[in-house]
């Protein structure tokens, strides 16, 4: 049985974000100027996507996994634009995509690397907080504009404003907020009070199996794509559609290790290298969703 999830190809999902940034956040329709600037914007944005993801910033090692990750179709997917207010959550020790989203927004527009709580006192946290500040420093050039803050249940909750981000972006994370009792709904919860009323989430994760029972903790690392869908709606998103742009296939997804079996991590180290390399990082979902216009009464 199809998955009536998937019902959004990415080429009608590009044309249903260059229709909605034709619209205003009252429900008005633009006319034709608008609509062009409109494409003219997106033409802009995804040259300056092609630039950063050819910059010289960018390691041999992180554009290797360009090919699973597809962060061009992604973020055009998300409809990210260089004039945004743009609030990454989660971005990592390593930074992946920060090294692509500051260099983008970094004139015109604004990002906001929203990681982990620095007052924690878990030395995971310190160590992937200080190499990732090491990174920002390292290039001025390309990061000197990014914006560091916080957001972490159940402590660092407000990194911005209420209200004042355009567009929210976290990848591979929701599993995370799934294993800690309360920290998704307070996740989900922050994110959503940082959003501009129209302003969209765009969440990546590893997808499970949808024959297999669905684990709210998601221990395995791999989250059932309909609970995710209704654990973000109960925050108070409308889902906007799916991309099948980060799909694989080649993932069984009931690898002894869980999504942590397969690269980058290759947990089991050189025991089924090879397998596990010629399968690639995860199978992936790509959901997008907006903060209601109104609130719902």
């Amino acid at each position: 049985m199809s998955n009536p999830l998937r019902h959004a190809p990415l080429a009608a999902a590009l044309a249903l974000a260059t229709a909605l940034a034709g619209c205003t956040t009252t429900g008005g329709t633009a006319g034709p100027e608008a609509a062009a600037s409109a494409a003219q914007a997106e033409r802009a944005t995804a040259e300056a996507i092609d630039r950063a993801l050819a910059g010289a910033h960018r390691s041999e090692a992180n554009r290797a996994r360009d090919r699973y990750r597809n962060p061009k179709e992604t973020l055009q997917f998300f409809g990210l634009r260089q004039d945004m207010t743009v609030m990454e959550v989660w971005p990592g020790a390593g930074g992946w995509y920060t090294e692509v989203l500051a260099p983008v927004l970094r004139d015109r527009g604004r990002y906001v690397a929203a990681g982990w709580d620095p007052k924690s006192e878990m030395k995971f946290i310190q160590d992937s907080n200080r190499a990732f500040q090491t990174k920002l420093d390292s290039n001025p050039e390309v990061y000197g504009k990014v914006q560091v803050a916080a957001l972490q249940a159940p402590n660092a909750l407000t990194p911005v404003p209420p209200g004042t981000v355009d567009l929210v972006l976290t990848f591979r994370n929701l599993h995370n907020w799934m294993a800690r009792e309360e920290m998704a709904p307070a996740m989900l919860k922050a994110i959503h009070d940082a959003l501009k009323p129209g302003g969209v989430l765009g969440v990546v994760d590893h997808r499970a199996d949808p024959k297999a029972p669905v684990d709210p903790r998601a221990k395995s690392g791999y989250v059932n794509e309909r609970h995710a869908i209704e654990l973000i709606e109960a925050a108070g998103f409308e889902f906007v559609g799916s991309s099948e742009v980060n799909a694989n296939p080649k993932d069984t997804r009931d690898h002894e290790q869980g999504v942590w079996t397969l690269p980058p991590t290759l947990r089991l180290g050189d025991r089924d290298r090879a397998r596990y390399l010629a399968i690639g990082e995860s199978d992936r979902f790509t959901l997008k969703f907006r903060k209601p216009v109104a609130a719902k009464k």
